[in-house]
This record gives C-alpha cells, structure tokens and sequence, in this order.
C-alpha cells in the first residue's frame, strides 16, 4: 500500500464523509446555536491548527528519519522528499487536524455542556495540570539526555508534544475539564481509528519503526506503543485547541485578562 493511498483511504474519505454529515445534519447551524462559531469560524480554526502542525511538527520528524527512527519504504512514496521527510508525511501533517476538527465539530452540539462560567478553582486546577504535565516532560527530557535507547522515540514523542499541551492546560484545563465528555471521546476515538490504520499500513510495509529506539511494546503484535501515543499526542493537541478556540468560556477569559491588562484612566 502507498503511502498516498493509506491517505485517501484513511483521511481523505472519512473528511469527505465528515464534511457533507456536517452539511446534511445541520451541524454548522447547531454550532452556532450553540455559539460555538459557524462554519467559517471552525475551518479557520482547523487552519490555524495545520499551520501550527506543519511549523512544529516539521523539524521535528526531520529528525526522526535523519536518526533512523522511523523509515518509510521508498518503493511506496512518490519520491518527492522536502529535507529527510517524503512529500507524503507533510500531507498527513495537513490531513490529521483536518479529520480530527471536523470530527469534533461533528460531535460537539451533541456532547458540548453549556456553563455559566468557570468555577472558582479553576486558577488552582490549571495550574495542578501543568505540572503534572511539566513533571512528565522533566522525565522524558532525562530519558533522552541519559541515552536510554529503548526510550528514544517515546521520549522523544512526549519532549515535542507536551511544551503546546502545557500551554493548553494553562489556559483552559478547567474548560476542558467542563467539556470532558466530548474531549475525551474525540480524542479516544480518532487515535484508536488512526493507531488501527497504522497497523495495516505497518503490517503492508509503507513504514516501519526501528525496534532498538523503541520500548519493543508491541499492541496485537504489530503496533508499536509509540504509534498509539503518538496519535493520543497529536490529537490531544488539536482536540484541546480547537475546543478552547470555539469555547465562549475561553473568549469570556481572555477579555477578563484583557481588561485587567487595560491601562486605567481617571476622569
């Protein structure tokens, strides 16, 4: 399987298929109702999303096939490759946001809890988490920087994903905490249908993993554990952004630190 037809199968029709359900079910309208945005608000946001992916994420993935981390089998790639990564990687970076927004646009009138307003320990919450989340980057940091080899690819997951993450939770964990239903069952569903596409494409030869900068953690014997976090990660990433771009709680935050910022003048 090439990896331009994993992408039309896996990403390009489910987007397709997303896009006309929110069409047909009224799904923008629903979102507005909801004043969560409409249409152009969501893709806007979505496209914000794929610039990020592709700034970030691009030096990033560089290094993982400049290392030998992870290889793809150039029998099954156009052969147009941008630094060490073939065209078809960056498309993928351009797809995934895509997929993933629409999906939680999709689900959020039916899954999204209206709230007054945040509650009074939300300041101490946000905080909790971004530690949390710190503490796990310490820990992963060290993995790499101690040269535990069998870590190499799961440190170097959690080093790139959780610096974006802390951001988020520091904004907004308590508005994702509100919202736990359908950010929860976004991001649960989209990385067990991306790791299980990942396995066929594994299982076909489009790509491989190099076993020796890996835990070795094989699920079902085909998928490596890095592959399933590496899609919790970036789906975590847009599924939280993209929730507190459309959330009014956010807008509500950001005008009371806006406010609080605003230089007062006496009459």
């Amino acid at each position: 399987m090439t990896y331009f037809t994993f992408l039309g199968i896996f990403l390009v029709i489910p987007i397709v298929l997303l896009f006309a359900a929110l069409s047909l079910t009224n799904g923008w309208q629903r979102l507005t109702q909801l004043s969560l945005g409409n249409q152009k608000t969501v893709l806007a946001v979505i496209a914000i999303h794929i610039l990020l992916a592709v700034t970030w994420t691009t030096p990033w993935d560089n290094y993982l096939v400049a290392t030998g981390v992870w290889y793809y089998n150039p029998d099954l790639v156009t052969g147009i490759v941008l630094g060490y990564v073939p065209i078809e990687e960056y498309t993928f970076f351009v797809l995934q946001p895509i997929m993933t927004g629409l999906w939680l646009a999709l689900l959020l009138p039916y899954l999204y809890r209206q709230s007054a307003s945040d509650s009074g320990n939300g300041v101490q919450f946000r905080i909790a988490v971004t530690a949390v989340v710190g503490v796990i980057w310490i820990i992963s940091a060290y993995w790499l920087l101690s040269g535990m080899k069998p870590y190499t690819y799961l440190g170097l997951e959690l080093v790139w994903a959780l610096p974006p993450i802390m951001l988020q939770v520091g904004f907004g964990a308590d508005i994702l905490r509100n919202q736990w239903r359908v950010v929860l069952f976004t991001i649960v569903s989209a990385t067990l249908y991306l790791a299980l596409a990942d396995s066929l494409a594994i299982t076909e030869g489009t790509w491989a993993i190099d076993p020796a900068q890996s835990t070795g953690i094989m699920l079902g014997g085909i998928l490596p554990v890095e592959e399933l976090i590496f899609f919790l990660l970036t789906n975590t990433l847009v599924v939280f952004g993209t929730t507190l771009a459309l959330a009014p709680a956010s807008k509500e935050r950001v005008r009371a630190w806006f406010a609080v910022l605003k230089p007062q003048h006496s009459a």
